[in-house]
């Protein structure tokens, strides 16, 4: 069966991703073309998923040097796929996303959203913290987090009850 060439490919995180990852597999390659303003961001996408595909605490902390970018479209990406990894080691970074107040309320929710999709315990005080935020978006995504922290903490199939 031949795949429609119109589709775009899904993700192994069953998400139809902005760029396709770059076939680079050098984590500290991949770290330079996302970390490098001066790179197409297309290029920059690519090197993002690709370091998520790749996993692992070097993928995550090639990602959260490029917390330094001026796109709050990238850093919110780089939020979004650290959710979709589920590494706790990303919790530290998302955290410091969410406390920073200086920073793009796209990214600041996003951090948020991806906390919760870890269900690291220890983000929860930080998540309560934020739940009266003044900025409705961030009190909200902190809302929604904590409901889908307890829910992946717990690995319940059904949150309905």
């Amino acid at each position: 069966m031949k795949m429609n060439e119109d589709i775009p490919e899904r993700s192994e995180f069953d998400s139809v991703d902005p760029a396709p990852p770059s076939s680079e597999r050098s984590v500290a390659d991949l770290r330079t073309i996302l970390c490098n303003e001066n790179e197409k961001m297309f290029q920059r996408m690519r090197a993002l998923f690709a370091l998520r595909n790749i996993g692992g605490t070097d993928s995550v902390d090639a990602l959260a040097a490029a917390y330094d970018s001026k796109s709050a479209l990238l850093k919110h990406e780089i939020a979004y796929v650290m959710g979709q990894m589920q590494d706790p080691h990303a919790v530290p970074h998302l955290i410091e996303r969410l406390e920073d107040r200086e920073e793009d309320v796209m990214v600041r929710h996003e951090a948020a959203e991806a906390l919760g999709a870890i269900g690291d315990r220890t983000a929860l005080d930080v998540l309560e913290r934020f739940v009266d935020d003044d900025e409705v978006v961030i009190a909200e995504s902190c809302e929604v987090a904590l409901d889908l922290l307890e829910w992946v903490a717990s690995k319940r199939l059904d949150y309905s009850e």
